[in-house]
Protein backbone atom coordinates (compact mmCIF):
# COMPACT_ATOMS: atom_id res chain seq x y z
CA UNK A 1 0.00 0.00 0.00
CA UNK A 2 3.36 2.54 0.55
CA UNK A 3 4.16 4.57 3.42
CA UNK A 4 1.64 7.05 2.65
CA UNK A 5 -1.65 4.83 2.57
CA UNK A 6 -0.20 3.62 5.46
CA UNK A 7 -0.68 6.71 6.94
CA UNK A 8 -3.85 7.51 6.06
CA UNK A 9 -5.10 3.76 7.40
CA UNK A 10 -3.86 5.00 10.51
CA UNK A 11 -5.45 8.63 10.42
CA UNK A 12 -8.72 6.63 9.75
CA UNK A 13 -8.52 4.23 12.82
CA UNK A 14 -10.86 6.07 15.39
CA UNK A 15 -8.73 4.77 18.15
CA UNK A 16 -5.52 6.83 17.26
CA UNK A 17 -7.84 9.69 17.79
CA UNK A 18 -8.72 8.97 21.18
CA UNK A 19 -7.29 8.91 24.83
CA UNK A 20 -4.16 11.08 26.18
CA UNK A 21 -1.96 9.94 23.33
CA UNK A 22 -4.60 10.06 20.55
CA UNK A 23 -4.41 12.75 17.71
CA UNK A 24 -7.02 15.11 19.33
CA UNK A 25 -5.35 15.59 22.81
CA UNK A 26 -1.76 15.91 21.14
CA UNK A 27 -3.52 18.82 18.71
CA UNK A 28 -5.03 20.44 21.52
CA UNK A 29 -1.20 20.24 23.28
CA UNK A 30 0.37 21.41 20.05
CA UNK A 31 -2.51 24.23 19.20
CA UNK A 32 -1.57 25.51 23.32
CA UNK A 33 2.14 25.53 22.32
CA UNK A 34 1.78 27.44 19.23
CA UNK A 35 -0.85 30.02 20.66
CA UNK A 36 0.69 30.57 23.61
CA UNK A 37 4.82 31.34 21.62
CA UNK A 38 3.09 32.90 18.88
CA UNK A 39 1.19 35.45 21.48
CA UNK A 40 4.49 36.41 23.28
CA UNK A 41 6.45 36.78 20.11
CA UNK A 42 3.95 39.19 19.02
CA UNK A 43 3.60 40.95 22.06
CA UNK A 44 7.74 41.70 22.16
CA UNK A 45 8.45 42.08 18.28
CA UNK A 46 5.51 43.72 16.70
CA UNK A 47 5.38 47.21 19.37
CA UNK A 48 9.07 47.49 19.50
CA UNK A 49 9.23 46.59 15.34
CA UNK A 50 6.39 49.33 14.71
CA UNK A 51 7.50 51.92 16.74
CA UNK A 52 11.84 51.61 15.68
CA UNK A 53 9.91 51.84 12.33
CA UNK A 54 8.19 54.95 13.00
CA UNK A 55 10.67 56.72 14.64
CA UNK A 56 13.11 55.29 12.00
CA UNK A 57 16.36 54.77 14.19
CA UNK A 58 17.66 51.91 15.31
CA UNK A 59 15.77 49.45 13.75
CA UNK A 60 18.39 47.83 11.48
CA UNK A 61 20.15 47.37 14.89
CA UNK A 62 17.01 45.69 16.26
CA UNK A 63 16.74 43.12 13.18
CA UNK A 64 19.96 42.23 12.84
CA UNK A 65 20.33 41.09 16.49
CA UNK A 66 17.00 39.12 16.59
CA UNK A 67 17.60 37.35 13.18
CA UNK A 68 21.26 35.84 15.18
CA UNK A 69 18.15 33.53 16.12
CA UNK A 70 17.79 32.41 13.04
CA UNK A 71 21.17 30.90 13.06
CA UNK A 72 20.95 28.59 16.44
CA UNK A 73 19.15 25.76 15.88
CA UNK A 74 16.12 25.82 18.10
CA UNK A 75 16.98 21.77 18.77
CA UNK A 76 20.03 23.26 20.71
CA UNK A 77 17.95 26.10 22.20
CA UNK A 78 15.43 23.67 23.87
CA UNK A 79 18.04 21.23 24.92
CA UNK A 80 20.23 23.58 26.57
CA UNK A 81 17.46 24.94 28.60
CA UNK A 82 16.10 22.03 29.56
CA UNK A 83 19.76 21.18 30.88
CA UNK A 84 19.20 24.53 32.65
CA UNK A 85 16.95 25.48 36.26
CA UNK A 86 13.93 26.08 33.41
CA UNK A 87 13.95 22.31 32.56
CA UNK A 88 11.80 21.95 35.62
CA UNK A 89 9.38 24.70 35.05
CA UNK A 90 7.07 22.20 32.33
CA UNK A 91 6.86 23.81 29.15
CA UNK A 92 9.15 26.57 29.62
CA UNK A 93 12.07 25.50 27.73
CA UNK A 94 9.82 25.06 24.67
CA UNK A 95 8.29 28.15 24.89
CA UNK A 96 11.46 30.36 24.84
CA UNK A 97 12.84 28.73 21.97
CA UNK A 98 9.94 28.97 20.34
CA UNK A 99 9.79 32.64 20.82
CA UNK A 100 12.73 32.64 20.06
CA UNK A 101 12.08 31.21 16.81
CA UNK A 102 9.25 33.19 16.29
CA UNK A 103 10.44 36.92 17.04
CA UNK A 104 12.82 37.33 13.68
CA UNK A 105 10.20 37.33 10.91
CA UNK A 106 7.68 39.19 12.99
CA UNK A 107 10.39 41.84 13.33
CA UNK A 108 11.95 42.08 10.06
CA UNK A 109 8.65 42.18 8.11
CA UNK A 110 6.73 44.91 10.76
CA UNK A 111 10.02 46.95 10.78
CA UNK A 112 10.64 46.57 6.83
CA UNK A 113 7.34 47.30 6.00
CA UNK A 114 7.15 50.76 7.96
CA UNK A 115 10.06 51.91 6.58
CA UNK A 116 8.72 50.81 3.12
CA UNK A 117 5.52 53.43 3.40
CA UNK A 118 6.03 56.34 1.01
CA UNK A 119 7.97 58.99 2.83
CA UNK A 120 5.86 61.75 0.39
CA UNK A 121 2.79 60.06 2.05
CA UNK A 122 4.05 60.46 5.35
CA UNK A 123 5.16 64.22 4.74
CA UNK A 124 1.82 65.25 2.87
CA UNK A 125 0.27 63.62 6.10
CA UNK A 126 2.41 65.91 8.34
CA UNK A 127 1.85 68.78 6.23
CA UNK A 128 -2.49 68.14 6.99
CA UNK A 129 -1.72 68.94 10.52
CA UNK A 130 -1.51 65.05 11.78
CA UNK A 131 0.41 64.04 14.95
CA UNK A 132 2.76 61.61 15.59
CA UNK A 133 0.16 59.25 16.58
CA UNK A 134 -2.82 60.02 13.67
CA UNK A 135 -0.15 59.31 11.50
CA UNK A 136 1.33 56.43 13.04
CA UNK A 137 -2.38 54.73 13.13
CA UNK A 138 -4.19 56.13 10.12
CA UNK A 139 -0.97 56.01 7.53
CA UNK A 140 1.87 54.15 8.43
CA UNK A 141 0.48 51.35 9.97
CA UNK A 142 -2.66 50.28 7.08
CA UNK A 143 0.01 51.02 4.22
CA UNK A 144 2.76 48.41 6.45
CA UNK A 145 -0.28 45.79 7.39
CA UNK A 146 0.95 43.73 4.64
CA UNK A 147 4.17 42.59 5.49
CA UNK A 148 3.25 42.60 9.12
CA UNK A 149 0.54 40.29 8.34
CA UNK A 150 3.49 38.62 6.07
CA UNK A 151 5.48 38.22 9.02
CA UNK A 152 2.71 36.53 10.84
CA UNK A 153 2.06 34.17 8.44
CA UNK A 154 5.55 33.29 7.97
CA UNK A 155 6.01 33.05 12.35
CA UNK A 156 2.60 30.68 12.22
CA UNK A 157 3.93 28.74 10.30
CA UNK A 158 7.46 27.76 11.23
CA UNK A 159 6.12 27.63 15.52
CA UNK A 160 3.31 24.96 14.38
CA UNK A 161 6.17 22.92 12.25
CA UNK A 162 8.83 23.49 14.88
CA UNK A 163 6.41 22.77 18.02
CA UNK A 164 6.85 19.46 17.20
CA UNK A 165 10.02 19.01 18.95
CA UNK A 166 8.25 20.29 22.24
CA UNK A 167 8.23 16.21 21.90
CA UNK A 168 12.06 16.02 22.57
CA UNK A 169 11.71 17.80 26.34
CA UNK A 170 9.26 15.81 27.19
CA UNK A 171 5.95 17.89 26.46
CA UNK A 172 3.22 17.68 24.54
CA UNK A 173 1.75 18.27 20.86
CA UNK A 174 2.01 16.39 17.78
CA UNK A 175 5.96 15.43 18.03
CA UNK A 176 4.76 13.03 20.54
CA UNK A 177 3.00 11.06 17.85
CA UNK A 178 5.77 10.99 15.69
CA UNK A 179 8.27 10.03 18.57
CA UNK A 180 6.23 7.60 19.71
CA UNK A 181 6.06 6.43 15.81
CA UNK A 182 9.83 6.30 15.93
CA UNK A 183 10.26 3.92 18.95
CA UNK A 184 7.64 1.97 17.94
CA UNK A 185 9.02 1.46 14.54
CA UNK A 186 6.20 2.02 13.17
CA UNK A 187 6.80 4.16 9.68
CA UNK A 188 3.00 4.71 9.56
CA UNK A 189 2.32 6.53 12.58
CA UNK A 190 5.19 8.75 11.95
CA UNK A 191 4.29 9.45 8.38
CA UNK A 192 0.71 10.64 9.73
CA UNK A 193 2.06 12.34 12.68
CA UNK A 194 4.04 14.58 9.94
CA UNK A 195 0.87 14.65 7.57
CA UNK A 196 -1.51 16.71 11.09
CA UNK A 197 1.13 18.91 11.52
CA UNK A 198 2.12 19.50 7.86
CA UNK A 199 -2.06 20.19 7.37
CA UNK A 200 -2.55 22.57 10.72
CA UNK A 201 0.37 24.27 9.04
CA UNK A 202 -1.21 24.39 5.72
CA UNK A 203 -4.96 25.59 7.37
CA UNK A 204 -3.09 28.01 9.81
CA UNK A 205 -1.72 30.01 6.50
CA UNK A 206 -4.77 29.30 4.90
CA UNK A 207 -7.07 31.15 7.75
CA UNK A 208 -4.20 33.98 8.44
CA UNK A 209 -4.58 34.96 4.47
CA UNK A 210 -8.21 35.05 4.72
CA UNK A 211 -7.93 37.25 8.24
CA UNK A 212 -5.68 39.08 6.41
CA UNK A 213 -7.90 40.17 3.30
CA UNK A 214 -10.92 40.87 5.51
CA UNK A 215 -9.60 42.82 8.36
CA UNK A 216 -6.97 44.91 5.63
CA UNK A 217 -7.72 48.47 6.44
CA UNK A 218 -7.31 49.46 2.71
CA UNK A 219 -8.79 46.64 1.37
CA UNK A 220 -11.23 48.73 -0.98
CA UNK A 221 -7.91 50.64 -1.81
CA UNK A 222 -5.55 47.78 -3.15
CA UNK A 223 -8.56 46.10 -4.85
CA UNK A 224 -8.50 48.82 -7.26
Amino acid sequence: MGAVGDAWTWLTTGANWQGESGVWHRLAEHLWFSGVCLAVSCLIALPLALWLGHIGRGGSLAVNISNIGRAVPTLAVLVLLTLTPLGRQGGLPTIIALVLFAVPPLLTNAYVGMREVDRSVVEAARGMGMSGGQLFLRVELPLAYPMVMTGLRSATVQVIATATLAAMAGEGGLGRIITAGFNRNDTAQVVAGALVVGALALLAEGLLVVAGRAFDPMRATREH
